[in-house]
């Protein structure tokens, strides 16, 4: 079913990495940033949120989402990648509309419904 209601104000790309994996992360968010428009959010050395391991989120707007995806399929380096729109409903957004390029991780979605409800 169309849920034509909805509306799609953005995308957020999670870039996940591990001490092993940092400088490859680093790597990927150069490339990100100096090829194209996105916002660079912080390193998180640490689980945050419903994430279950460190990461750094990158938010592009719907008109760059086939570039973006398309460049991280090709040189994410490896790491593990959440793809989510952004419409006003996190669950959904990070739950059920989700994208994932290498493994799927296990989201903290109690922390979403937490969220959800307040």
């Amino acid at each position: 079913m169309e849920n034509d209601t909805v509306k799609l104000t953005g995308f957020h790309a999670h870039i996940y990495y591990d001490s092993s994996s940092r400088g490859a992360a680093a790597r990927v968010r150069e490339g990100l940033g100096s090829r194209f428009d996105v916002r660079l959010g912080g390193w998180h050395d640490r689980p945050v949120g419903p994430h279950p391991q460190s990461m750094y989120q990158v938010v592009f707007s719907p008109n760059h989402f086939g570039p973006i995806v398309q460049w991280l399929m090709l040189n994410r380096e490896g790491l593990d990648v959440l793809v989510h729109p952004e419409t006003g409903d996190n669950v959904s957004d990070h739950i059920d509309h989700a994208l994932w390029l290498g493994r799927k991780l296990d989201l903290n979605v109690e922390h979403l419904q937490r969220v959800r409800s307040t």
